[in-house]
């Protein structure tokens, strides 16, 4: 680990916590959440044909969600600020011969990607921030979508048992969406980890950008 392991940005609520930069975690073998392989309710919205692009995929880690997409003939970019993440993301691409883009940003600052999104999932980044820091990230992502864009939220619920590490109330999550969004479907669903035989709860939220 270098001497500025944050690379110069402060710190999220999640790596104060564990005192550890996000790429410390794939730099030990595969991450809790990566299960080799696109989230279920990702696929099942994939086939379904939910996904326009040019798709953003924020905290896409090591881009099984993205290439996913990708492979449907659906134009991805996966940004992440976990740089081991990417590395294995963009082998992955080249290895499948799949068309996804990969690069490093802030999802603080993605108005940096100087770039417009239809359609932007975000599986699993959404519940490791804390109240203080949601409104910035959803400023962020309004950033790089206009009226009429697509979100699809898969993040760890609070109800039932074996919750994951950082569950979240569907009155927060709708309330970090209250101003310039709307809340089209909030319902319960699993996210599949590699320490949950059935998957964790969660929830599955389509949200459209309004204003």
């Amino acid at each position: 680990m270098g001497a500025d392991p944050f690379d110069g940005r402060p710190p999220t609520s999640h790596e104060q916590q564990t005192g550890q930069p996000w790429d410390a975690s794939y730099q030990d073998g595969p991450a809790p959440w990566d299960v080799g392989g696109p989230q279920p309710a990702v696929a099942r919205v994939a086939a379904a044909g939910g996904f326009t692009g040019p798709v953003l995929d924020a905290g896409c880690g090591t881009g099984e969600n993205a290439l996913h997409i990708a492979a449907l003939g659906v134009p991805v970019l996966g940004v992440d600020v976990a740089e081991t993440a990417l590395v294995i993301a963009r082998e992955s691409a080249e290895q499948r011969a799949i068309p996804a883009e990969f690069a490093v940003a802030d999802a603080f600052r993605l108005d940096r990607l100087g770039r417009r999104f239809a359609t932007v999932l975000d599986s699993g980044l959404f519940h490791t921030f804390d109240q203080d820091e949601r409104p910035r990230y959803v400023a962020s992502l309004a950033s790089v979508t206009d009226p009429g864009a697509t979100l699809y939220l898969l993040c760890f619920s609070d109800i039932g048992p074996d919750t994951g590490p950082h569950p979240v109330s569907g009155p927060d999550l709708l309330a970090a969406f209250d101003t310039g969004w709307a809340v089209v479907t909030l319902e319960p669903d699993r996210i599949s980890t590699r320490y949950h035989e059935n998957g964790a709860p969660a929830w599955f939220a389509i949200i459209t950008r309004t204003g």
